[in-house]
């Protein structure tokens, strides 16, 4: 779990002066008997928040596991605290600095979790098993879907002013009221209760819960939740893919490419491996595509066996997929999908669009892409992030589109403007999982510059030309 911390009812932040950003920490957290909850707080180069015999507080290597390890009590109002397993001293701030050495717990040891992680997320309710799932036309949102392969299980966090404001994704917002408001306001601000995790429940300004009732899931507000039905674990959104072949036919989980619309069954949760050169395609039933005997294809795998992962070729924003046989996936004239060409041609071509997203929150090195009233060009390095509308155009390319339907436009100096009068064409090309690049209408990578500027610049793929979304 990625959080960041603030110490309560100070000015300040962890490891940081009060004017500098939050630091982010990797939550690693166990259990040990007498169930005590132990954390340890790793930073984003590896090190871990460490403390010394003199209470110094530093990151670095433990020479011990216990110097690196806090106990962590989670209290009434939400607030966390650290008390060091070893010293048995609690951690505080002054608001510039960071310390370890009272034993007495205070108002000061209190921090105030944020989570860190990507802003799209989607809300699983660990009671009954479900997904929560905006109804665009009831203007409501339920509790009530297994798999989340469908855009309106897909949410945005907006923390703003210590609150949270939940986004649907046809951008209107869950209200204290059962039907979404198309703004944000008071009526919208929650507040976040935070657990390791990312377990979380919802409350408004009068301690009411936000959980699902009724036979059908409504997510709405009540005082009285049971069977802890009012948690919900935060996950990543994750990425939905369609595959279409050049005959404009989508392939589907019977291995056969003959529908001309996206259904569920053309679905498929696209997984790639850690070092990015092989993928998995799981269906809705939850089995993986997988290469069997005589060239066939089928969606019968499990996720361990080696037959399910194929190798990826990026082209523009379409790909090619080589199976375990060392031959690529293309489609018979009937339109059954086989693993048989030697080299990849066209009838080996997929075309690869998102399937549960409509629009990217991008962040990247130095943070998430927007506009800024302070600057003309598009900014890579906002704590906010700015929805950018995808619109889909030929294979694999999309043309973007800010709030105000304006569109991206770029500049001379290789930056872009999100007020454009034209469709420029980008090409979206998944590296990871919740990691992406783009490659820009002037054949360039989007990379963030460290200045803070958005740029098409990069010939390769470099980490700044990597995106969350």
């Amino acid at each position: 779990m990625k959080s960041t911390l603030d110490p309560g009812y100070i000015s300040g932040s962890l490891l940081t002066c009060p004017s500098r950003p939050l630091q982010t920490w990797d939550l690693e957290v166990t259990t040990k008997p007498g169930k005590l909850t132990v954390a340890v707080l790793r930073g984003q180069q590896g090190r871990c928040l460490l403390v010394d015999a003199d209470g110094t507080v530093r990151c670095g290597h433990p020479a011990s596991g216990r110097q690196s390890q806090f106990v962590l009590e989670v209290h009434s109002s939400g607030a966390w605290s650290l008390q060091h397993l070893e010293s048995k001293k609690f951690l505080e701030s002054d608001g510039e600095d960071v310390f370890c050495v009272c034993r007495e717990l205070t108002r000061r040891h209190m921090w105030m979790p944020q989570l860190a992680m990507h802003a799209h997320v989607v809300l699983f309710n660990p009671s009954s098993r479900l997904y929560a799932r905006t109804d665009p036309e009831l203007n409501r949102v339920w509790v009530d879907t297994p798999v989340p392969y469908c855009e309106e299980c897909g949410f945005v966090l907006r923390l703003r002013c210590g609150v949270c404001h939940l986004e649907t994704s046809n951008h209107k917002y869950v209200s204290r009221l059962e039907k979404l408001a198309k703004k944000p306001s008071a009526e919208t601000a929650f507040h976040l209760n935070l657990r390791p995790g990312c377990l979380a429940f919802l409350t408004d300004r009068e301690g009411h819960i936000l959980y699902p009732q009724g036979s059908r899931g409504l997510l709405c507000l009540g005082d009285c939740p049971e069977d802890n039905e009012e948690w919900f674990v935060i996950k990543r959104c994750p990425q939905w893919v369609s595959l279409r072949t050049r005959a404009k036919k989508y392939m589907d989980s019977e291995v056969y490419a003959g529908s001309k619309k996206a259904t569920p069954m053309t679905t498929f949760l696209f997984h790639v491996s850690p070092d990015a050169q092989t993928v998995q395609l799981k269906d809705i039933n939850h089995k993986y595509l997988a290469q069997r005997e005589f060239q066939s294809v089928m969606a019968d795998g499990c996720s361990k066996e080696p037959e399910t992962h194929f190798s990826i070729l990026w082209h523009y924003g379409k790909i090619f997929l080589r199976a375990l046989n060392g031959r690529y996936l293309g489609t018979l004239p009937v339109g059954l999908v086989v693993a048989r060409a030697m080299q990849p041609g066209p009838h080996e071509e997929f075309g690869l669009r998102l399937a549960n997203r409509s629009f990217l929150l991008l962040r990247g090195c130095y943070g998430y892409v927007g506009s800024s009233s302070c600057h003309e060009a598009l900014q890579c390095n906002l704590l906010e992030p700015d929805c950018i509308e995808l619109l889909p155009c030929k294979e694999g390319i999309y043309h973007f589109q800010s709030r105000g339907k304006s569109f991206w436009c770029l500049t001379s100096e290789g930056t872009f403007s999100p007020w454009g009068k034209f469709a420029l064409n980008f090409c979206v090309e998944i590296r990871g999982n919740n990691l992406l690049a783009v490659l820009g209408p002037n054949g360039y990578f989007l990379r963030a510059d460290r200045e803070g500027c958005l740029v098409a610049d990069s010939e390769e793929v470099t980490c700044e030309c990597l995106w969350e979304f």
